[in-house]
């Protein structure tokens, strides 16, 4: 627990630079099809070619839930070509 309080100490939004507004948007929704609900910026929330994805962590999630946050970006970034 103390990694995660040191986390949420310092960042509590973090952003997946997508840079692509269609990817971001897509990203997320695939997301969330996995149970992780995350939130997709672009123009004009964001500059163009800046789109990115928001997630927020809090103390309510587990090891368990960021593992599975990370996973889920790891599997559809690949599927996407991004990673």
């Amino acid at each position: 627990m103390h990694c995660l309080y040191k986390i949420r100490e310092i960042f509590d939004n973090l952003v997946v630079l997508l840079k692509d507004a269609n990817l971001a948007k897509d990203f997320a929704n695939e997301m969330l099809q996995e149970g992780i609900y995350v939130i997709g910026f672009s123009y004009p929330v964001v500059a163009k070619g800046l789109a990115r994805i928001r997630v927020q962590l809090s103390a309510c999630h587990s090891t368990e839930d960021i593992e599975k946050c990370v996973k889920a970006f790891e599997v559809i970034g690949k599927r996407k070509g991004v990673i």
